[in-house]
């Protein structure tokens, strides 16, 4: 047991570095949005690629501390990695969705928070932009409904975007 108490100690401080570093990072990101007047939207999908790093590197240095040897970490990535690999190219679709998403996200005139209306051969889509997400365009309608789309099929529709005073 004497052997673990070190352990212990390392994971706690590192855990609480995490914490204060994320805590920060958020008030950075934050401030950066009101500075730059960029959409809250885009912020708090920041703050979550940010979140998920910070957890990579929590986890890289948590297993560092217990003795994963370097050795059995990267048989360990490689492997995560094969399986996932194998996933995406069995699933194209995934990949066109996450390439869809970040061209949406960046490039595309609609943002969070815009008045849209998604034109179809046979009806209509309107409603308010939500979210953004990995694979899909959530859009709140009128009524209070919410419609999912996946990003892939999202750019190749012709969109109105609403405009608002």
């Amino acid at each position: 047991m004497e052997e673990y108490k070190f352990q212990i100690v390392e994971s706690v401080i590192i855990i609480i570095v995490f914490i204060v570093t994320k805590l920060i990072t958020k008030g950075i990101i934050r401030k950066a949005g009101i500075r730059f007047k960029y959409q809250t939207g885009r912020v708090k999908i920041t703050n979550k690629i940010v979140g998920v790093l910070l957890v990579i590197i929590l986890t890289v240095f948590l297993l560092a501390i217990w003795g994963v040897g370097q050795s059995e970490l990267l048989l360990f990535l490689s492997t995560i990695l094969t399986i996932l690999g194998v996933a995406f190219f069995a699933q194209w679709s995934i990949i066109s969705n996450i390439t869809s998403t970040l061209i949406i996200f960046f490039n595309h005139p609609v943002k969070i928070g815009d008045y849209l209306t998604i034109m179809e051969k046979d009806f209509e889509i309107e409603g308010k932009l939500s979210d953004i997400g990995i694979f899909f365009i959530i859009i709140k309608t009128k009524d209070d409904k919410r419609i999912t789309i996946p990003s892939n099929v999202f750019m190749q529709k012709m969109i109105r975007k609403e405009e608002t005073d």
